[in-house]
């Protein structure tokens, strides 16, 4: 990809993208993707993956209750208090119906050990949410929303027998959540030009750091 400091035409978030390289590729290029999709993942991986995955929930939540209270439109605030609600909802039913078909118990889902990565990843969606600003907020959400979407229709044609691998995959494939990704990006490319330098700098900083956790992040399941 062209480097973004020789591209000022190109669109915002693929200069953000270009600079938060190679982590975005390996994130939504890591072997989790495949692994999940032939159901060859191993089973403490995963159930590592989920239960750090579902800590994120509630930091998730009050993030996208930060876009709700900063996002400058109405039709922005609407369809961020409709994906909030889906991820209350049916999100949170998979990862519960997952939890006890795959047995694990509830002490270690509702009070499990935070790990290092997974604590970072706190801290970053933190951060953007106490901003009270639209620009950090956007920023990663577009970063944890644009890698779920492209690692999971990579491997969307492939539906593994066990529902917590297919619907995992069918959560982040969907054409709604497409919809919606493709809505973030495009709020993050219209809001780019309106940013001075220092905020432009500011945005840049937290999509290569996000881009840098996703990555990791799934590294740290594989242990």
């Amino acid at each position: 990809m062209t480097d973004a400091a020789t591209a000022p035409e190109q669109r915002f978030t693929l200069q953000l993208r270009a600079a938060a390289e190679p982590d975005f590729s390996a994130a939504t290029g890591h072997r989790f993707a495949r692994d999940v999709a032939d159901a060859t993942i191993p089973p403490a991986v995963f159930r590592r993956y989920l239960v750090q995955d579902y800590s994120f929930l509630d930091h998730f939540v009050r993030l996208l209750d930060a876009a709700i209270a900063t996002a400058p439109e109405e039709a922005a605030r609407r369809r961020y208090t409709d994906f909030r609600a889906a991820v209350t909802s049916g999100e949170n039913t998979y990862f519960l119906r997952s939890f006890a078909a795959l047995g694990i118990p509830e002490t270690e889902w509702r009070e499990p050990e935070i790990l290092p990565v997974t604590r970072r990843f706190h801290e970053i969606m933190g951060e953007a949410a106490r901003s009270g600003r639209y620009a950090p907020v956007l920023t990663v959400l577009v970063v944890t929303e644009w890698v779920y979407l492209d690692w999971a229709t990579s491997v969307m044609d492939t539906v593994p027998d066990q529902f917590w691998f297919a619907e995992w995959i069918d959560i982040h494939a969907n054409p709604d959540f497409r919809s919606f990704v493709e809505w973030l990006i495009a709020e993050l490319d219209r809001l780019g030009p309106t940013l001075s330098d220092a905020e432009r700098a500011e945005v840049r900083d937290l999509f290569v750091r996000t881009s840098a956790l996703e990555q990791a992040f799934f590294d740290q399941a594989y242990g």
